[in-house]
Formats: structure tokens, C-alpha cells, sequence
């Protein structure tokens, strides 16, 4: 799904790297716990949370994502979206609840990763 079918689908705000809207994701997470990403996440996901911290980030260039959503109108801070930035990472923000932007996503047929507890 290219991210800026997710823009759409989740009424997003872009908060940087509008110039990569056209990259592809294949999976996605919904978390606020970052060592669950670590675990679980593979296959350019784009990572949904509610938590706004420098650690999202971190994450993400580590897994190599390729955008990160914010959930429930949540905002980074100007360092975090400058080290998103940096990292050519879409920023985004929606005010959808976590539950109703994965549905929709998963709706639209973006697919969870796979998770072998």
C-alpha cells in the first residue's frame, strides 16, 4: 500500500517527508510498547502509536521503517519530527483512536505481521 493511500484512508496529517507519500508499506503495527516492534515487526511496516517519544524513532530507523502514524492526536515534538526527517521517515498524525486506524487499514488490506508467541 503506498503511503499515501494511509494519508487518505486515515484523514493523516503529514507532518514530514510529504516527498515520500509514493514509498510502498506491506505490513503494519499498532503499538505504544516499542520493545513489542522490536520483536514482532518485519516487512517495511508502518508503525502506528499514541506514544511521543524520541524512542518511536529510534525504532523505526532500526527496523527500517518507512512511516510512522500518530494516533488520538498526538504530536511529536520539532526534534522528533527533525529526526524523522533526517531518516526520510513519513511523519503523520491522525486523530483516530488506535483500534479504528488499524481496522481501517486492515480493512483496506494492509496486513498485520505475523506473530509466533
Amino acid at each position: 500500500m503506498k503511503i499515501s493511500m494511509i494519508r487518505d484512508l486515515l484523514d493523516a496529517e503529514v507532518l514530514c517527508c510529504e516527498e515520500n507519500l509514493g514509498h510502498h508499506v506491506y505490513s503494519a503495527c499498532g503499538s505504544d510498547m516499542m520493545s513489542d516492534v522490536l520483536a514482532y515487526v518485519k516487512d517495511q511496516a508502518v508503525l502506528l502509536t499514541g506514544l511521543v517519544n524520541p524512542q518511536v524513532i529510534r525504532t523505526a530507523e532500526m527496523m527500517d521503517m518507512k512511516c510512522i502514524v500518530f494516533v488520538r492526536s498526538k504530536r511529536p515534538t520539532e526534534d522528533m519530527v527533525s529526526m524523522a526527517a533526517d531518516d526520510g521517515i513519513v511523519m503523520m498524525a491522525t486523530t483516530m483512536r488506535m483500534y479504528e486506524a488499524c481496522g481501517t487499514l486492515y480493512a483496506n488490506g494492509l496486513i498485520g505481521t505475523a506473530t509466533h508467541v
